[in-house]
């Protein structure tokens, strides 16, 4: 149902304005502590294995809140510069291992379709009930078996860690086999024109292949480098913990603001963009220690009604436009496995449902 609600009664551009020093304050107060706690970490370890388990968590979290800083640099919200938010926001890319800008251009499609299920199916890139009917038996099991809560953790492992190395690869792999095609067609080509007649398939322009390029030589340069300073089984070890435990949490926030019982998830046709920023994201209860390890994306609303609005303005801007946000769904951790099961999209009901509805739909149909 389309809200009556207009965004012009939001008040939001008073906090659309960047502040250089509180980001300042906000890199510093994130990548310090950081490397430190990676220092202490080959510390301890020489101690006791055990001692490092504290320092782990504390090194989730701040992955965690490098990550939400990274996806305020993709907005150009962070910094009132746009080439420091693209500077800023490569360094804490390089923390996660992610293109932070080839993720930021994928984001920001996010942004233009949210509850436009039919251009955008989430994360999970979920199936339409009509679309999973189709699908054998086999095929139904595996579709819920890959989208089980706890697949989020070698998926998480796998987004951060290697779908960028394999985007580059399969990227230069499909520009080699066009460069050959061209010059099988004409030995005469020159390189500007092969490179002008490459449509690319994993990036869309040529700033995404650089930082996607000098990313990846950066993380791996990056990773041969500490494993020669720490030891490979240390780092690797403590890295790819980290790196799985982070990506899972990354990948529950965005599941559970977005994906929720009554959920606004609309076909294009008759789609509205404010109702899926009221309707079609979640205020993620959360406490207050993780709301600033999340650098408070929690106020998911008024982040999606604007992407400008800078993090460390986000609480303020909620509760200026309280009043306006009582169709707002409330989301607490405990809330987080049953939203798990949200994984069909009903396009004649404009909703979202479980495995479990659609086959207990389907056989009071068919009884």
């Amino acid at each position: 149902m389309k809200t009556t609600i207009e965004k012009s009664d939001f008040v939001l551009t008073p906090y659309m304005q960047s502040n250089d020093w509180r980001a300042t304050y906000q890199v510093l107060n994130t990548l310090i502590p950081y490397i430190l706690l990676w220092v202490l970490a080959a510390k301890v370890a020489q101690i006791s294995i055990w001692l490092i388990l504290p320092i782990i968590i504390l090194l989730v979290l701040f992955s965690l809140r490098c990550f939400s800083l990274m996806h305020d640099c993709g907005h150009c919200s962070l910094f009132r510069s746009k080439k420091v938010n693209r500077v800023v926001g490569f360094i804490f890319g390089l923390v996660n291992a992610m293109p932070q800008y080839w993720w930021s251009r994928d984001h920001a499609y996010h942004h233009k379709t949210n509850g436009d299920w039919e251009r955008y199916r989430s994360i999970g890139d979920f199936l339409s009930t009509a679309e999973y009917a189709k699908l054998t038996p086999f095929d139904q099991k595996l579709y819920g078996l890959l989208r089980h809560p706890l697949m989020v953790f070698p998926g998480g492992f796998f987004y951060l860690a290697f779908k960028p190395r394999l985007i580059l690869l399969l990227g230069s792999y499909d520009f080699i086999r066009h460069a050959f095609s061209c010059l099988k067609s004409d030995a005469s080509v020159g390189l500007s024109k092969i490179i002008s007649s490459h449509k690319p398939k994993h990036w869309s322009t040529a700033a995404e292949f650089w930082d996607v390029l000098l990313n990846n030589i950066f993380v791996v340069g990056g990773w041969i480098l500490l494993c020669y300073l720490l030891g490979p089984v240390f780092f690797l070890s403590v890295y790819s913990i980290v790196l799985t435990l982070a990506a899972a949490i990354f990948i529950n926030v965005f599941f559970v603001q977005h994906i929720f019982e009554g959920a606004y998830a609309h076909k294009t046709d008759g789609w509205d963009y404010l109702t899926g920023a009221i309707e079609g994201s979640s205020y993620l209860d959360v406490p207050a220690i993780l709301k600033w390890f999340t650098a408070d994306i929690s106020y998911h609303n008024i982040h999606h009604l604007s992407e400008k609005i800078p993090n460390y303005h986000l609480k303020a801007c909620h509760q200026k436009n309280s009043h306006l946000l009582s169709q707002v769904k409330r989301i607490r951790i405990s809330d987080v496995l049953d939203c798990s099961k949200f994984i069909l999209w009903d396009s004649d009901k404009n909703k979202l449902t479980s495995i479990q509805a659609f086959d207990q739909n389907q056989a009071s149909t068919f009884s």
